[in-house]
């Protein structure tokens, strides 16, 4: 017998989504597509600017009409609510708790753009029995239809979770930064993946904190010709984001650099990003829910792959 999803319950957060989706004024409609698509945002190390990607490219989305949700993968170190300077009181675990809808821990923090706080619950969700996996999945699908872009930020590395999020999602942005040990551990990740999928998973590249447009290619081009060679596979280079000092001011004062007003380098950056991801063809259409969706890729790749 198929659980009962009740609407949600009312809080200043899902009346802003419900406000949200009821709204069929925008102009940018026409960028839709049916069904949620997913991107996971990966490193293969910390300190890459992972996050600061995530949340700006978010909001360069959102501009341009999209509904776009957050979700904190890192089950580690979770930080998205400190970049966008919030302090959301529930997390994915009170859902699965049975304590909260998902409209309940859905935190608008801009227009178009809201943060699903992951904590401990994305851990958990691989705990259940499959009965109780799918019936939390159904309880998360409101999602795939009142969202059209859903950004995972992972944790950095080569991890089982990561593994399961970037497989699950329609596309992977994989970040370096011009620096060795980046460049080496990003075509760890990249290697990983592809071995993984046997070369089936759609991965963008981009170069973070780049002097210029010049040093970025140079960099692309090292782990793209890398990755034809030795993995027979193409990787497609999304563009770079400058190193900016006024992001890292940015991140001190706990506001997105889109949010933050004046003049920038990196925000061109941002935004020449935000049209790329919201090509549809960059990433493959997720089906209905019933049929294969996001969640419940993430949920089979999670139970195969044991996380813990």
């Amino acid at each position: 017998m198929n659980p009962v999803i009740m609407p949600p319950t009312g809080n200043d957060q899902a009346t802003a989504l419900r406000e949200l989706v009821s709204n069929k004024k925008d102009s940018s409609a026409a960028l839709r597509v049916a069904g949620m698509r997913s991107i996971a945002v990966l490193s293969g190390k910390g300190g890459v600017g992972k996050s600061n990607v995530a949340v700006n490219a978010a909001l360069a989305l959102a501009e341009m009409g999209l509904r776009v949700a957050v979700l904190d993968a890192d089950l580690g170190l979770a930080n998205i609510d400190i970049l966008f300077g919030v302090v959301p009181k529930f997390n994915l675990g009170h859902v699965l708790k049975g304590e909260k809808e998902l409209a309940d821990i859905l935190f608008k923090v801009s227009e178009n753009v809201f943060i699903i706080p992951g904590g401990a619950g994305l851990q958990e969700l691989a705990d259940l029995d499959e009965q109780r996996q799918l019936w939390i999945i159904e309880r998360l699908g409101f999602l795939e239809n009142d969202i059209d872009l859903l950004i995972l930020d992972t944790s950095a590395g080569i991890h089982k979770n990561v593994l399961s999020f970037a497989t699950s999602a329609d596309m992977s942005v994989l970040l370096t930064t011009p620096e060795p040990t980046a460049i080496r551990d990003a075509y760890s990740v990249l290697k990983s993946l592809c071995q993984a999928t046997e070369g089936s998973v759609n991965i963008g590249l981009v170069v973070n904190m780049a002097a210029d447009e010049k040093e970025a290619s140079l960099v692309a081009d090292r782990i793209v010709s890398a990755a034809e060679q030795f993995l027979n596979y193409k990787v497609r280079y999304l563009g770079c984001i400058l190193w900016d000092q006024m992001l890292r001011e940015a991140v001190k004062n706990r506001k997105p650099l889109l949010l933050s007003g004046g003049e920038s380098v990196s925000i061109p950056y941002f935004k020449a990003l935000a049209e790329k991801l919201s090509d549809p063809q960059g990433g493959k259409k997720n089906k209905s829910l019933r049929e294969d969706s996001f969640l419940r890729r993430l949920a089979r790749q999670m139970r195969k792959k044991g996380i813990r």
